[in-house]
């Protein structure tokens, strides 16, 4: 079967899937949103309650990974993943899921080898990369005397 270029355009178009690039985006959006959003009235909640604001933050990230861990204990952290795609990979939350679900995948091969040895199989290399950027960056802010 002989086709032109434009025929064969045509021909990919009827027949590829439609792009869902805008509702995942807007799914994303709302949701890492809404986990931004509840950081934010857990912040303002702790601050109404007299703590200060260094205080206050470091409660919230506290409650949002304790949150995201418990979701994904639970296994609805998942569900919510399914759905809102990036949108849960960029809180704090995500980062809770992302060492608290290798850690459940891999309890049956005990508290050492399982556990303790494949919870950061996912976040580790984020850690090692963000600690190494920092101490580099902070190098630099030193040797450049900025």
């Amino acid at each position: 079967m002989k086709m032109t270029n434009d025929e064969y355009k045509k021909y990919t178009e009827q027949h590829s899937p439609r792009s869902k690039t805008d509702r995942n985006l807007l799914r994303a959006f709302l949701v890492g949103g809404g986990i931004c959003m509840l950081g934010q009235e857990i912040t303002d909640g702790l601050l109404a309650l007299g703590l200060e604001k260094a205080a206050a933050s470091t409660g919230c990230s506290i409650s949002l990974i304790f949150i995201g861990a418990l979701l994904t204990g639970l296994g609805v952290y998942d569900n919510i993943a399914k759905f809102a795609g990036a949108g849960t990979l960029v809180p704090i939350t995500g980062f809770a899921n992302s060492v608290v679900a290798p850690a459940l995948e891999f309890k049956t091969e005990g508290f050492i080898l399982g556990v303790a040895a494949k919870m950061f199989i996912i976040s580790g290399p984020v850690i090692v990369y963000g600690i190494s950027a920092s101490f580099i960056y902070g190098l630099l802010l030193i040797l450049l005397g900025a």
